[in-house]
């Protein structure tokens, strides 16, 4: 499957690069210093739908080729920003003289990171990356000439163009010939039996997006630092498209770390895109100069220098590299202009360089097998040597959901660090000058909003049903409210109408916080808070505000937002000690929310499943899927846990449960008790959605249930099957038979997910193996097989299995033994006559209709 993805992938990037390069190289060359051959809004919409070609083919083949993707990835933020300026540039908004200043800052920023990967395309012996990347790079450098001094540049910027276009050919021909000849003919560097890169080889911080996320903030960085150096005379309305579009990818990298199972990485992605944003808002009004209030930027740092601590876990660099942000921070809030001003361009200067160092030394470190030391274990060594603090082991299975199937990791660090950052960016004062003069509307609407939309979608995909609709309302709020209260639209808006949206607003978060009662004292204390967010909000709109009460509510919220940020990112960093965010405040008796009630594994895992095995050989009852809904299950040779389970279920006297074996070799022991007929139907049905109820004897004796059997049916007869689900068969193969009951309490409906199971039975079962959604929702068929001597069969209920079908494999099986076909089990017992017992059936699963016969 890998192979085939990679190649529709990687034509598929190569293609996209060597068309836009085209387009660009005809451009270049027919192109007059007063006419441009292709008009500036249609050439950047054109730049626009390649760009989004190449990040498509760059995403999908994050996977099995990460050089390619970062090459792809990166061409792609450079056409997209340059398409937005040359669409703004043919719209009129910027005028002719600012295009050169416009582009100039990313174009530069592009040379140096194309230039960067060309190097280490090279180093890998990728000639082609190698080709692409060098001939782009130095394209972007000759127009970057090209703008500086009319005439100059634009051919030799077409020449590079070319080489690109050449390359993207051969690739092509390489590939063609390597289809046509399966395989026998290949081109040299054109990929075609090229391995997948292997992910348990690469370093953590040396992933795709990581690098994607330091192309964006070099990119950044240069648009910053270039006032300061006199290349741009100032930040201008035409350097807004390269700020936002490094935002729009550091959101992207955001949504992929998670996907990649990296919440660190995620969160800082996160707090990149927040910057990006603030940075292009402020370039977007340049013209009257935002003032930037102090608490939100000294907030940011605090929060941002917290996850460069705990970034050290990674490696020494990357928790280094996050304090020059937070230095960054520190120089917005002590200058009153923020990011216009020397201090924090200084800074981003230096940002550049060390984003461009971390870049290429991280480039390398994923391409060789021989890395650059990045401080990786220093934190892990450090923390071995303290008694009191055990580090997490931080791998996939940690994200893995307890609720619902997810390929995401966990969201909750970077949304309540959003709430911290939207609650006291709203502690500003507005002033005379009305609210587009204070630079709030970013940090409310993109923190406060965006990010936390991008959370609780994040935990929607996890199951934590409470949380996203928490974030997902909290983020909604904030947008409406940043929007209308510091974008310029609330004025003379005040009164009724705002004032009932606001009330709806509360209602929706008063169920959210009667709900909190149900998870713990923290998610309680966070909705309650915003509570009282929202009636301040309220007061504000009525005109019945009192003085400081905003302010003081907000401080409380941000406080207990801080709270729950340090709590998830200290508690997913260390496994003790914890942080407690405090039980549940009210619960319901027979429900188990809590993520600690009983261990919860992937059913897809071997891993998973010796687990729950071993907690079944050690006596403890667990949830599994089968072919039809989920059931409760223990050991039959640990007649405890059979009894635990009974109790557990609260099975009623007259509906007992029922045995389960992976195959008929479980029933050797007991082969000479049964009849050869009964184990031939069970050869031929099995493994199905089939129950056979079957006359109870001495053979039961032989599976250590003990005093527990009188919970295995009924006194007269015993359901037993084998079910025909890959996991459950693997388990009672580890295990040997099980006692099995459904999992839900007696006279509720049958569980069909896994969610069930664990509300129902979380906090008194040892151990649930997740599966998801069930198969089936409809029960299995079960056979009355008591008088199955006689030829007679009967059905108690027709489920799963269609009765006509069943039936046909009873006459087949009766047929073969008119023939003289006999089981092989009762081969070395051939002139034994086995003992026919017939007695009254039931049968567990509830059932309570007589059965109905079948005469051959």
């Amino acid at each position: 499957m890998a192979q085939d993805s990679r190649s529709v992938h990687f034509p598929v990037g190569i293609l996209g690069i060597s068309s836009g390069s085209l387009l660009l190289l005809v451009n270049n060359y027919a192109s007059t210093p007063g006419e441009d051959l292709i008009p500036q809004t249609a050439l950047g919409i054109l730049l626009l739908v390649i760009a989004a070609v190449l990040a498509n083919a760059g995403v999908l083949s994050l996977s099995h080729g990460q050089l390619f993707s970062l090459l792809c990835l990166t061409v792609s933020g450079l056409w997209t920003g340059s398409g937005l300026v040359y669409i703004l540039a043919g719209q009129g908004v910027i005028p002719p003289d600012d295009l050169g200043p416009s582009l100039v800052p990313g174009l530069a920023a592009f040379t140096l990171a194309l230039l960067l990967i060309a190097i280490v395309a090279l180093l890998a012996k990728k000639a082609v990356l190698f080709i692409i990347a060098l001939s782009i790079s130095l394209a972007c450098a000759h127009e970057i000439a090209g703008l500086s001094a009319a005439g100059f540049g634009r051919s030799a910027s077409a020449a590079n163009y070319l080489f690109v276009c050449l390359a993207g050919v051969y690739f092509g021909i390489g590939h063609l010939l390597s289809y046509i000849t399966h395989g026998k003919v290949e081109l040299v560097a054109t990929w075609a039996k090229e391995k997948p890169v292997q992910k348990a080889q690469q370093d953590p911080e040396c992933t795709s997006m990581t690098l994607v996320s330091l192309v964006m903030n070099l990119l950044a960085a240069s648009v910053l630092a270039c006032p300061l150096l006199g290349v741009v005379p100032r930040l201008s309305t035409g350097h807004v498209p390269w700020l936002w579009t490094a935002g729009v990818f550091q959101l992207a990298m955001c949504v992929l770390s998670y996907r990649d199972m990296d919440p660190l990485g995620a969160t800082f992605c996160g707090f990149m895109a927040l910057l990006r944003f603030a940075e292009g808002y402020t370039a977007l009004l340049f013209s009257i100069q935002p003032y930037s209030p102090v608490p939100f930027p000294v907030v940011f740092s605090v929060l941002l220098f917290i996850m460069a601590v705990f970034s050290c876990q990674k490696s020494l660099t990357e928790g280094v590299y996050q304090l020059f942000f937070v230095a960054y921070l520190i120089a917005v809030a002590a200058e009153p202009l923020g990011f216009l001003q020397r201090g924090t361009q200084g800074v981003q200067a230096a940002i550049f360089v060390v984003s461009a160092g971390v870049l290429f030394v991280y480039a390398l470190n994923m391409n060789f097998s021989r890395r650059i030391p990045t401080g990786q274990g220093l934190l892990k060594a450090l923390v071995s040597k303290i008694n009191a603090l055990t580090l997490r082991t931080h791998d996939k299975d940690f994200h893995t959901p307890y609720l619902g199937l997810s390929k995401y990791a966990d969201a909750e660090v970077l949304g309540h660090a959003c709430s911290v950052l939207a609650a006291f960016a709203i502690t500003a004062a507005i002033g005379e000058r009305g609210p587009l003069f204070v630079l709030v509307l970013p940090w409310a609407v993109v923190a406060g909003g965006v990010l936390q939309l991008l959370c609780g979608s994040v935990c929607f995909a996890r199951g934590k049903t409470l949380e996203s609709t928490a974030f997902i309302l909290f983020g909604v709020m904030w947008v409406v409210w940043g929007l209308t209260r510091y974008g310029g639209l609330y004025g003379e808006s005040r009164g009724f109408n705002v004032a009932v949206g606001i009330i709806g607003f509360m209602l929706f978060n008063a169920l959210v916080t009667v709900a909190a009662l149900f998870l713990n004292v923290a998610w309680f204390a966070y909705a309650l808070t915003f509570q009282l967010i929202l009636i301040s909000f309220l007061l504000d709109a009525i005109g019945s505000l009192p003085f400081g009460y905003d302010i003081g509510v907000t401080i409380i919220f941000g406080l207990v937002s801080f709270y729950c940020f340090l709590a998830h990112l200290f508690n997913g960093t260390f496994q003790s000690p914890q942080i407690p965010l405090g039980p549940a405040l009210v619960k319901f008796s027979g429900t188990g929310g809590s993520r600690d009630a009983c261990l919860h594994v992937p059913a897809r895992k071997a891993t998973s499943v010796n687990q729950i095995a071993e907690i079944m050989k050690n006596g403890g009852i667990c949830g599994m899927p089968t072919d039809t809904v989920y059931v409760l299950v223990a050991a039959c040779n640990r007649p405890d846990a059979v009894v635990k389970a009974f109790k557990v279920k609260k099975q009623a006297q007259d509906r007992p449960m029922s045995m389960w074996i992976s195959s008929i070799k479980q029933l050797d022991p007991v082969k000479h008790l049964l009849s050869p007929l009964l184990l031939d139907f069970m050869e031929a049905a099995w493994p199905s959605s089939i129950s056979m109820v079957i006359p109870r004897g001495p053979w039961l004796d032989a599976f250590g249930l003990g005093e527990a059997a009188k919970h295995i049916g009924t006194p007269q007869s015993i359901a037993i099957r084998s079910p025909d689900c890959t996991a459950a068969t693997h388990l009672i193969n580890m295990v040997g038979p099980i006692a099995v009951t459904s999992a839900n309490p007696t006279g509720e409906a049958d569980t069909t997910h896994h969610n069930q199971v664990y509300a129902k039975l979380g906090d008194k079962v040892n151990g649930v193996l997740c599966d998801g959604p069930s198969p089936e929702n409809i029960a299995s068929t079960v056979v009355d097989c008591t008088k199955i001597e006689t030829g007679h069969i009967g059905f108690f209920r027709v489920g799963l299995i269609p009765k006509s079908k069943v039936l046909h494999i009873f006459e087949e099986v009766q047929r073969q033994q008119k023939h003289g076909k006999i089981n092989p089990a009762f081969e070395a017992d051939i002139s034994d006559s086995p003992r026919s017992v017939n007695l009254d059936a039931s049968v567990d699963e509830e059932i309570t209709e007589e059965p109905e016969q079948r005469n051959e």
